[in-house]
């Protein structure tokens, strides 16, 4: 992808005529130009050729510089004496609007991290609005070499530029062979999904080349095996497994998007159960469609198209409850299939919600059944996560394999060696069946994806949910200077830490446990709905946002999602005494201790979620307690912060 549609050094850029820059310019769009595009270029022409002059020698100026951020593009980038300007430009602006300024940031620190020339260089992001009389520029660099956002009036762009340079004296660097350097982007889901939608290769979303090579060589795996069933009229079914964060929701979703077309031989569509995954990505990839072609698709008609994409596993179920014909698509890829419903959760809800008083199949027994219509062939992907079941009656990876086993249909499965570990199965029987399945190694991701700060994020919660507080400090001493986890007794000063680092379009957001029922009493109510939607996509000036720290998520909310920054409550359903995890409820009006072992793993997989959401940092709010308050006793709280010291979490210093 071309890394800029226009570039040359600046002496160059002021003596070529401003429609030899257009033509150049409209050559290299690839979109559908339109005339409010060709007159924004001639504005930032007309204002840059007169406030460039008499820069040093080696200014160079680059036109619609792409950001690594899956496509998107910088206005344009000016690099003199080895500071980098991000210039972008508002046409016929007179305010310096929220979402700009969030832009402008957004799109320094998206260089800073995932562009590697830029990792060691000052970026200074401006905002000019074209029609703007005042200057708004509080120049401050951060401990990245990032500075704030700089709002500018188009006329005073010259000696913004030449009093930095004299500020900083920074160290030239040729400028074309910065431009150049690798891109390591690491998008989120929701970025990722619009990526991948957009066509992108799967490829293209992944941080690092082992990382890339993870998801290339799954998803080629998938997709051999798709066309092999479809080829020699087989059914096949694959468990895919994973690290937290290594992409596996990426690879159905890929897969999902390659056979989207209802015409396609290998239809597939997406599923998953987990509600606030789905109504997020359908609403993120709908407003994507719908903002990248308002003229051609409304709203309405992009979130119509996105729900036959991706679709929620419940609703699936149900229609084919009532319809006994096949399923319209030959391949389903089963988000989270470690959460299906068990048999007597499964009979349990068919009895109270649909009147089926003698329904005898689980969840994953059900779901193969109607794939198993299928007179020709068929292909069941379950994507499987490793101590992520959170909820009762889930029935775990067992439950599929019971399920293979039922089929009066012959299954061929096929799952990496890594499905062995304890992680995943954790009984004889289950292990024993599993000589009956095809070992290929390319369907388990081993390489985190999450955090491009703190890739063994995941093994500290392992260690710290472990009760082992010494290989967990030996683990954050690895990451801690560039993912921060901290802690703090004070609610208010983990939301100042958390709002002061959340820049540029960042999402932050309070999260806690959903038994966090004490947790009311600091103002954090965990009974209270959210939107996922809003929570993570409306503007951080929304206070439906995440970014206002005011409506807390719990574990079930945020499964399979993520945030930037994120602020974990922790109440005392998971607490220390002598030394070593207690499990505990609050029902009615006090704490239940929680003795059956499913349970408290529950409670553990919740706090596990809560604490691999973050992917720049994390600071971990512990309260106080209340000598007053039976339920709030400070002793319940002081053994979990000395904990957390002792696996090496510091309390906040700034």
């Amino acid at each position: 992808m071309t890394r800029s549609f226009y570039s040359d050094t600046v002496s160059s850029f002021l003596s070529t005529d401003a429609n030899t820059i257009i033509g150049q310019l409209a050559q290299n769009h690839s979109q559908h130009l339109v005339q409010q595009q060709t007159g924004a270029w001639l504005e930032q022409i007309k204002i840059l050729k007169t406030q460039l002059w008499g820069l040093p020698d080696d200014a160079y100026l680059f036109f619609e510089f792409i950001i690594p951020r899956m496509g998107k593009r910088a206005d344009c980038v000016l690099v003199v004496q080895g500071v980098i300007f991000v210039l972008e430009f508002k046409v016929g602006a007179s305010a310096y609007l929220y979402a700009d300024r969030q832009q402008a940031e957004g799109y320094a620190l998206d260089l800073k991290h995932f562009h590697q020339g830029s990792h060691d260089k000052t970026i200074i992001p401006v905002l000019i609005a074209t029609k703007a009389t005042e200057t708004f520029s509080t120049y401050s660099l951060d401990s990245e070499k990032v500075s704030t956002v700089i709002c500018l009036p188009p006329s005073t762009l010259n000696t913004f530029v030449g009093e930095t340079i004299a500020r900083i004296k920074g160290r030239s660097f040729d400028a074309v062979q910065w431009s150049l350097s690798a891109y390591q982007p690491t998008p989120t889901i929701v970025e990722a999904a619009q990526a991948l939608y957009a066509k992108h290769s799967v490829v293209d979303i992944s941080r690092s080349e082992a990382g890339a090579d993870n998801l290339h060589e799954t998803s080629t795996t998938l997709l051999e095996l798709i066309h092999s069933a479809r080829k020699e009229h087989r059914k096949i079914i694959c468990f895919v497994t994973g690290v937290p964060g290594a992409g596996k929701t990426l690879v159905g979703l890929n897969i999902a998007n390659r056979h989207a077309d209802s015409k396609d031989l290998e239809y597939s569509v997406f599923l998953s159960g987990n509600g606030p995954l789905v109504a997020v990505l359908q609403e993120a990839l709908a407003r994507d469609q719908h903002q990248n072609n308002p003229d051609v698709t409304t709203i309405a008609a992009a979130r119509q198209r996105t729900k036959s994409f991706i679709q929620n596993i419940h609703k699936f179920r149900d229609e084919y409850l009532k319809d006994q014909r096949p399923p319209a698509e030959h391949v389903v890829i089963f988000d989270e299939a470690q959460r299906a419903w068990d048999l007597k959760q499964t009979a349990h809800f068919m009895q109270r919600k649909r009147g089926l008083g003698d329904f005898s199949q689980s969840e994953p027994e059900f779901l193969i059944s109607v794939m198993a219509r299928h007179q020709d062939w068929a292909v069941v992907i379950a994507l499987i996560g490793g101590g992520q079941e959170i909820n009762t009656g889930e029935a775990g990876i067992s439950g599929w394999f019971d399920a293979v086993l039922k089929s009066n249909e012959k299954w061929d499965a096929y799952c990496s060696p890594k499905l062995l570990q304890g992680e995943y199965v954790r009984d004889e029987l289950t292990v024993e069946s599993l000589s009956k399945f095809k070992f290929k190694p390319s369907l388990h991701l081993a390489t985190s994806m999450r955090s491009f700060r703190a890739e063994k994020l995941s093994d500290f919660v392992h260690y710290l949910i472990g009760g082992d507080s010494a290989k967990a400090s030996i683990v954050l001493h690895e990451f801690k200077d560039k993912f921060p986890v901290v802690m703090t007794r004070d609610l208010a000063t983990a939301k100042k830490w958390i709002s002061k680092r959340t820049k540029g379009g960042r999402r932050a957001g309070l999260l806690a446990s959903s038994n966090g029922i004490r947790l009311k009493a600091e103002g954090i109510f965990v009974k209270n709905q959210i939107e996922p939607e809003n929570w993570f996509l409306a503007s951080g000036d929304d206070i439906r946002s995440s970014n206002f720290l005011e409506d807390v998520a719990t574990e079930f909310d945020v499964q399979g999602l993520e945030l930037d920054w994120a602020l974990v409550a922790w109440d005392a359903d998971l607490r220390i005494v002598d030394g070593s995890f207690e499990h505990w409820r609050f029902s009615g009006t006090s704490w239940q201790k929680r003795s059956k072992a499913e349970s408290q793993r529950y409670l553990e997989n919740a706090y596990r979620v809560l604490l691999t959401r973050a992917r720049e940092g994390m600071v971990i709010f512990v309260p106080e307690g209340d000598a007053d308050d039976a339920t709030r006793l400070s002793e319940f709280y002081q053994g979990i912060a000395d904990y957390l010291a002792e696996c090496g979490i510091k309390i906040i210093e700034d």
